[in-house]
């Protein structure tokens, strides 16, 4: 069968289990990005499966259902949600998050960063955004080279996330201050959470929806200042719930004024 750039396609020997774009091809080799999993990968030719037909559109879905969480009574208060420094490593997956931050009337900023070029630049545009919560995020993928064993060697993007954590928390080490949530598919969760980060994927080393770090961002943005966040609501309310992401309970960041 002949494949080509751009074509959505799975892979037999993974039971077909998640849908790439392909990005490129080279000796028989193709290069894939997950269509909605942050996942990049690879793959010989013959083991791919074209696929006409994606399915029903996640993006919709998962911001309906977002919509449906989130009541507040906009005839008495008015609100004041969390800003969000959004810098993600895929252009497509950052402009997806935006539109879902636009949808739920967040004032988000988005940046594309190499995940290796985050760390160096991330003081910068926090000192010039000064957000209530920044996303960390890209592609990863961990490299299963002996059972059980986890090292930052094993992992595509981790040790990067975990260096942008550490560079971040010193613009601002309170993590009631500035929200961190970091990774992507199948990154070292108990890692980033130590070096700072209030949310992290991925406990279980599983790959995660490419809105997911936007979802927990905007649940946080919507949660009132003065309580403390609904944990089990917002780590359910992402594709792969617990085993997808985690996180630690803290405030939100959204002020609540009356009358409207």
């Amino acid at each position: 069968m002949l494949f080509n750039v751009g074509d959505l396609v799975t892979r037999k020997s993974h039971g077909n289990d998640i849908v790439f774009r392909i990005l490129s091809i080279e000796n028989n080799i193709a290069y894939l990005k997950g269509l909605d999993v942050r996942l990049i990968a690879d793959s010989y030719l013959e083991d791919l499966k074209k696929v006409d037909n994606p399915g029903r559109n996640e993006d919709e879905e998962m911001s309906k259902n977002l919509n449906d969480e989130i009541n507040l009574d906009r005839n008495e208060y008015f609100y004041l949600p969390g800003k969000v420094l959004h810098i993600d490593a895929d252009n497509e997956y950052l402009k997806r998050c935006m539109s879902l931050y636009k949808k739920l009337k967040i004032m988000a900023y988005g940046v594309t960063l190499q995940e290796k070029d985050i760390s160096s630049n991330i003081y910068e545009y926090l000192n010039e955004i000064n957000p209530d919560i920044v996303v960390i995020t890209g592609h990863d993928a961990y490299f299963k080279k002996r059972k059980n064993s986890i090292k930052e060697d094993e992992y595509k993007n981790s040790n990067n996330f975990i260096n942008a954590v550490l560079e971040a928390r010193k613009y601002e080490k309170s993590q009631e201050k500035l929200i961190i949530i970091a990774g992507a598919c199948q990154s070292n969760y108990e890692e980033l959470i130590k070096a700072g980060a209030n949310f992290a994927s991925s406990p279980k080393r599983i790959n995660i929806h490419a809105l997911d770090p936007a979802i927990v961002a905007s649940l946080i943005a919507l949660s009132n200042k003065s309580e403390s966040i609904d944990l089990l609501k917002i780590i359910n309310s992402t594709k792969y719930k617990e085993e997808g992401i985690g996180g630690i309970i803290t405030n939100g960041t959204m002020y609540v004024g009356y009358p409207r």
